[in-house]
């Protein structure tokens, strides 16, 4: 049997298991869109691999990220969560989390839901690219920078165009 290929960034079980059951996966799920959300804006700066370490502490800590309850914390929340060790302890990103769960909120009030907005970017259809290497695969594009500029205008952080496109 022919092993299976990866992506040069898998570099452990975690990797591979999120490489091979997730990455790339087309996700149509509020509830996971909006863990992605978070979770991307989460690692900004840091390595993926710390983000998917921490995953499962940030699901119990950030209450499964429902938005519904994360838009509602408050200063004793932010403090708590400032001072969990198993989070990234970024006053800037855990003030993103509550701001993006209003935002993520307010879109799904608008749109129906936050899957039929965010695939509205792609037509509602995924996007297959055929890099032969890595040095061809773009860090933004033209739908990530869209993506990042409506994001941005209503009210989400940390959802730059690198954000978007990963």
């Amino acid at each position: 049997m022919q092993a299976k290929t990866r992506c040069p960034w898998v570099h452990d079980e975690l990797d591979q298991h999120y490489h091979d059951t997730e990455w790339g996966v087309p996700e149509y799920d509020d509830a996971k869109l909006f863990e992605f959300i978070i979770l991307e804006g989460m690692q900004a700066g840091l390595s993926w691999n710390l983000i998917l370490k921490r995953r499962e502490t940030m699901r119990e800590a950030f209450d499964g990220f429902n938005p519904t309850i994360i838009a509602k914390y408050n200063d004793t929340k932010r403090a708590e969560l400032l001072a969990n060790p198993g989070v990234i302890r970024n006053r800037r990103k855990i003030d993103a989390l509550i701001k993006n769960a209003n935002a993520f909120l307010a879109v799904q009030k608008e749109f129906g839901s936050f899957s039929s907005y965010i695939w509205g970017f792609v037509g509602g259809k995924p996007i297959v690219n055929a890099w032969q290497t890595t040095a061809q695969v773009p860090i933004t594009t033209e739908v990530s920078d869209a993506m990042s500029k409506d994001l941005k205008k209503r009210g989400f952080s940390f959802v730059g165009s690198t954000i978007c496109y990963s």
